[in-house]
């Protein structure tokens, strides 16, 4: 049983019933109680009436004899001679005890009040069946009301529940009534505090997945657009082989082909990588790695592109430094790092390469080119998606330090970009805080 209402019904109902019973059992108790006092004093007034009075009346003993009273009234001289018995009874006590008592007579139990004067005794008895027969149904008649009202309670109980957790259904139906593309906000107004928190809650969720939806269509609208160049040349580059009048022509044709299959290559590949980044993807496996042996092989990766460059690349990386994170995820980090500051370095220029802690033991990955650098105003938009900057001779993808962005923000990791001694940029990325899932 899930449902929230049937849950708050039968926990009402049943306090309710528990209430009730306990009501019940506590009222018909102290009724049974207050009746057996009255009873009593009922007793004890009838013999302190007759206490002073010199003989009983006719009318009054005719009063007395009637066989639906259930008193019996006796009287001795103070010998012990009987003189007076309202009416005769099988079992009636014998003799008298002063004041209240109870008088066991051949098994049946009379209560009984006795009284004595200079002259006489009177007692006044009344069998103990009775008086509690009557007690009994005196005390049902104080529960029964509670039979009436507990369920017309349980009624309004019913209703109340219902009128609570109308709101919550409110907001259901207007959940189920929005299609895939409706992420407006829910209503929050006019609503309990318990819902308006869980609404609230639930439009904070359709912010983040709108935002969401909008970053991948942002992201497959980008694509496309850059996709598309560098298709429309492989087709024309195609056509130029077809078209080409000798084998030279059609070798320098082959040539850009390869060279342009190759940069299409590498931006599929780039855009594999960043789709890996974007909020909602699988969270990398956390383990601990040595960053100096990560990005040791980052940059023999990149030595044969360097050489070809008359590049010179520099590592500095003394003991491990161990980081927790997803290896594959800070190779390409290192990677694109080293690849972009030898890309844009000027041949027979040097690239440096650091891994070192700083003060409290943080690691750091340090890059540093002899480049055109940044210019301060630009630095926070170079990390933006397909963003390039004019750099003669060189043309990216605009997508390098956008995944470096979000493999570093995936593990903590702040990265800022300043001025290098060598000339160009510094890149440095400080793996500050755990690993983000």
């Amino acid at each position: 049983m899930n449902s929230i209402r049937m849950r708050l019904l039968l926990s009402l109902l049943a306090m309710l019933a528990l209430a009730a019973l306990m009501m019940g059992a506590l009222t018909y108790r102290s009724v049974l109680e207050e009746t057996e006092a009255l009873f009593d004093y009922q007793l004890r007034q009838m013999a302190l009436s007759l206490r002073d009075q010199g003989e009983i009346a006719p009318n009054q003993a005719g009063v007395l004899t009637d066989e639906q009273l259930d008193f019996v009234v006796q009287i001795w001289t103070v010998d012990g001679r009987s003189i007076y018995a309202s009416r005769r009874h099988p079992a009636l006590p014998a003799r008298a005890l002063l004041g209240l008592a109870d008088v066991d007579v051949n098994g049946q139990v009379w209560r009984t009040f006795s009284v004595a004067t200079p002259s006489r005794v009177i007692q006044v008895a009344q069998p103990r069946q009775i008086r509690r027969r009557l007690a009994a149904a005196a005390a049902l008649r104080g529960v029964a009301p509670l039979a009436v009202v507990a369920p017309l309670l349980a009624l309004v109980i019913w209703w109340l529940a219902a009128l609570t957790l109308k709101p919550l259904q409110r907001v259901a139906g207007d959940v189920r009534r929005r299609d895939a593309q409706s992420l407006a906000p829910l209503v929050a107004q006019g609503l309990p505090d318990e819902v308006a928190t869980l609404v609230d809650a639930l439009n904070v969720l359709l912010q983040r997945l709108s935002h969401s939806l909008d970053t991948q269509r942002a992201f497959v609208s980008d694509a496309a657009h850059e996709l598309r160049s560098p298709l429309t040349a492989l087709k024309l580059q195609l056509q130029m082989i077809r078209r080409a009048p000798d084998e030279a022509a059609r070798s320098g044709a082959l040539d850009a082909l390869t060279a342009g299959i190759d940069r299409a290559v590498r931006l599929v590949e780039q855009l594999l990588l960043l789709a890996r980044m974007e909020p909602g993807a699988p969270a990398p496996a956390m383990e601990a790695l040595d960053l100096a042996e990560v990005v040791r092989q980052a940059v023999a990766d990149t030595v044969p592109f360097a050489l070809s460059r008359g590049i010179e690349l520099e590592l500095v990386a003394g003991d491990a430094v161990v980081v927790q994170g997803d290896g594959a995820a800070l190779a390409i980090l290192a990677r694109n790092l080293v690849d972009n500051a030898t890309r844009y370095s000027p041949r027979g220029s040097r690239v440096e390469v650091q891994v070192t802690k700083e003060e409290g033991g943080v690691p750091v990955l340090q890059v540093d080119d002899a480049g055109p650098g940044i210019p301060p105003d630009e630095r926070g938009r170079v990390f933006d998606r397909f963003y390039r900057r004019p750099v003669d001779g060189e043309e990216g993808t605009g997508l390098g330090l956008a995944i470096v962005r979000g493999v570093a923000d995936r593990h903590g990791a702040p990265v800022s970009l300043s001025d290098s001694p060598l000339g160009g940029l510094r890149v440095t990325v400080r793996f500050e805080g755990p690993l983000q899932r």
